[in-house]
């Protein structure tokens, strides 16, 4: 069984009611009050939907643009020859190659957090499935980190463009930004997070596609949002 520290449970028995629905703004104002580490602590939402992703459709994979980004620096690999490495370069990408960088991927390094490859580069990049894809690092074209545009997707990357993907379970985690950013800007971050959930919609989703939304922050306990709530303030400001 997981022990927690005093600092959180005390925080567990001041918000005792765990079944509590929070409104966004209740729920970040919360999840900062609780963010009380010496460090600055990520802020994290857990969706979960009616999906099972074993079917084909119901499987929901995207990515999306935060508007003040998570708070971190993202690292770049990128799978590119010619011009299109100087445009990944210029754009700010931390690795660079071709061949080279798939050997060194297949001696064991991994470090990095996410991949992009232009298309003629994935004959060689595929063999890496076995290495890349249990961790989320492959290239894939759903979320746009198989492309052309190599100078646009590393910057998006570099600024804040998250990648998140139904899991088993039917859940949906991401990373959100950093306590230090102040409700507002949790609250935007969110809302276009998830604008882009309700948006991605599988045809094969059956029943109540979003069943419950909780956010946490790295130390701290967890929040249920009101979805309903949230879905009419995010449908309400994205018009």
């Amino acid at each position: 069984m997981a022990r927690h520290s005093k600092r959180f449970n005390a925080f567990k028995q001041k918000f005792s009611d765990s079944q509590k629905q929070y409104t966004m703004e209740e729920v970040f104002t919360h999840v900062q009050t609780c963010a009380s580490a010496k460090f600055d602590e990520s802020v994290d939402v857990a969706v979960r939907t009616c999906l099972d992703p074993k079917y084909a459709d119901q499987q929901l994979r995207g990515s999306v643009s935060l508007p003040n980004g998570i708070g971190k620096t993202t690292r770049v690999a990128v799978f590119a020859t010619g011009e299109k490495a100087k445009e990944a370069e210029t754009a700010g990408a931390d690795f660079i190659g071709a061949q080279d960088l798939v050997t060194k991927i297949e001696g064991g390094w991994v470090d990095f957090d996410v991949a992009v490859a232009t298309p003629d580069m994935m004959k060689f990049v595929g063999k890496l499935g076995r290495i890349l894809g249990p961790r989320n690092l492959m290239p894939n074209p759903k979320v746009g980190t198989v492309t052309q545009d190599v100078e646009k997707v590393v910057r998006e990357l570099k600024t804040g463009k998250v990648q998140y993907r139904v899991e088993k379970g039917g859940i949906i985690h991401s990373t959100i930004g950093k306590a230090s950013f102040g409700s507002k800007k949790l609250q935007e971050n969110f809302s276009t997070f998830f604008q882009a959930i309700l948006k991605g919609k599988p045809s094969g989703a059956k029943g109540t596609y979003i069943k419950s939304c909780t956010v946490s922050s790295t130390m701290g306990p967890g929040f249920k949002m009101d979805v309903n709530l949230a879905r009419a303030t995010v449908e309400k400001t994205s018009i």
